[in-house]
């Protein structure tokens, strides 16, 4: 029998944010906008921070690469070099 917004809080599993805007969204009859502002706020926050990482990874990502493919032309034109000078 307990309102939404007290059971969201007594969880701990919730930012607090969550809980009063669910508290705010059942006082006024509005919870499911409420509930679709959180859920956009929240979709903004880790779009923010996924943007983030990616952005911080990808020099690491393109130094793995360039080793990569380094590795593989010398695997390749080593033969070669080798060949010419046993010629």
């Amino acid at each position: 029998g307990a309102s939404l917004a007290a059971a969201i809080e007594g969880t701990r599993l919730f930012p607090e944010l969550v809980g009063q805007m669910v508290a705010i969204g059942e006082e006024s009859g509005a919870l499911d906008q409420m509930l679709a502002k959180v859920a956009d706020f929240y979709e903004i926050e880790v779009d923010e921070a996924v943007a983030t990482i990616s952005t911080l990874m990808e020099p690491f990502i393109m130094l793995v690469l360039g080793v990569v493919i380094g590795g593989l032309v010398i695997a390749m034109y080593l033969p070669i070099f080798k060949l010419g000078s046993v010629i």
